[in-house]
């Protein structure tokens, strides 16, 4: 080894034993990595991030607490009590803070619940919409998880929110809740402007978001003003993320990454249709309006959208990336957090921004 080199590395080494303590890199246990960049890594510990909240850590545990109860994914009729459960409790608890009215609407045929803030909508959103798609793997989440999602913003952005109850597996399969949404689409432009009316959604609501638009784009409609993909996005399940964030919620590492031709929603769907996964085609993708994308440094889906907000500043799009760290997935779900409170302006700003423009 040169002279310089090694001089520069035994600073570099100096450097990081007076920041972090010589003890710490002296028992640590070293980890390896083969000609392939597989990573074995020994057990070691991983303090919470510094840069959450108290809060935030105290939901955390929250958060582990209701996944080691969870039903399995194959137990649709109990996932869908346990996660109707969780997510009324949380839909009330965000009422108190952000007050709104709820009414059922058919729109397009479709069944929605349409959220309108208390203090009635501001005369600059009059003309404009948001769309909520809910997560729920695409097999719960419906009415009670799409609150969730739209009371925030509907009260904080002063805007109707219109959340689709669109059909889910296993009793359906792709593309039925692409179709829905086109329809809710279709009936909203006779009322509003494309540019004027906003689509965004998280986890399973992420991926359809993606999915609606080049459907959308496909069926030669006016593209919207501007979507959000929330802890899920255009490009399939894969990368650091699928690995570490089960470890860092005190889980095994999966043998293999959770796919979305696992869900019964996709039974017989191409992953290299661009209708299933925009990421697909370029092309698609370049014709996408502009893009909220958010996750979490422990979300399992944070490098799929990390790499999403890559694709998709590759095609020209205008993509607009934030990571919490320390965050789940779908922490904004819980209201108290000032997390959850930061990403909602972040959303609420970003379709004031950008709708009409």
């Amino acid at each position: 080894m040169p002279a310089a080199r090694a001089r520069r590395l035994t600073q570099a080494a100096l450097f990081c034993a007076a920041l972090f303590g010589s003890a710490a890199f002296a028992q640590a246990p070293r980890p390896s990595v083969d000609s392939r960049g597989n990573a074995s890594v020994p057990a070691f510990a991983v303090p919470y991030s510094a840069y959450a909240s108290p809060e935030a850590q105290r939901q955390f545990q929250q958060m582990l607490e209701q996944g080691r109860h969870a039903p399995g994914i194959g137990s649709i009729a109990a996932s869908r009590a346990y996660y109707d459960r969780i997510n009324t409790d949380r839909a009330d608890r965000m009422r108190k803070i952000y007050p709104v009215s709820i009414h059922a609407e058919t729109v397009g045929g479709v069944p929605t619940d349409v959220v309108l803030p208390a203090q009635g909508v501001a005369a600059r959103q009059r003309h404009r919409v948001l769309i909520n798609l809910h997560g729920g793997a695409f097999l719960w989440g419906a009415h009670s998880g799409g609150l969730v999602e739209a009371i925030p913003l509907a009260s904080l952005g002063r805007i109707k929110v219109v959340s689709v109850d669109y059909r889910q597996g296993p009793e359906h399969v792709f593309p039925a809740a692409s179709e829905d949404i086109e329809a809710v689409y279709r009936a909203l432009l006779k009322q509003y402007p494309a540019k004027n009316i906003g689509i965004y959604g998280c986890s399973a609501g992420g991926v359809l978001t993606g999915e609606a638009v080049a459907r959308i784009i496909t069926r030669k409609l006016p593209v919207p003003g501007a979507i959000g993909t929330f802890c899920g996005s255009v490009s399939e399940l894969a990368g650091d993320s699928t690995f570490m964030s089960p470890v860092l919620s005190g889980d095994p590492p999966p043998i293999r990454p959770l796919q979305l031709a696992d869900l019964p929603y996709f039974k017989g769907a191409r992953v290299n249709d661009p209708l299933v996964f925009p990421a697909n085609s370029p092309a698609l993708l370049a014709q996408f309006p502009p893009t909220l994308l958010i996750t979490g440094t422990r979300d399992f889906t944070m490098s799929s959208v990390v790499h999403s907000q890559a694709l998709l500043t590759s095609a020209g799009v205008d993509a607009e990336l934030h990571v919490w760290d320390g965050m789940w997935h779908s922490f904004f779900s819980d209201p108290e957090m000032p997390e959850s409170r930061e990403a909602y302006a972040v959303m609420v700003g970003f379709f004031d921004r950008r709708l009409g423009h």
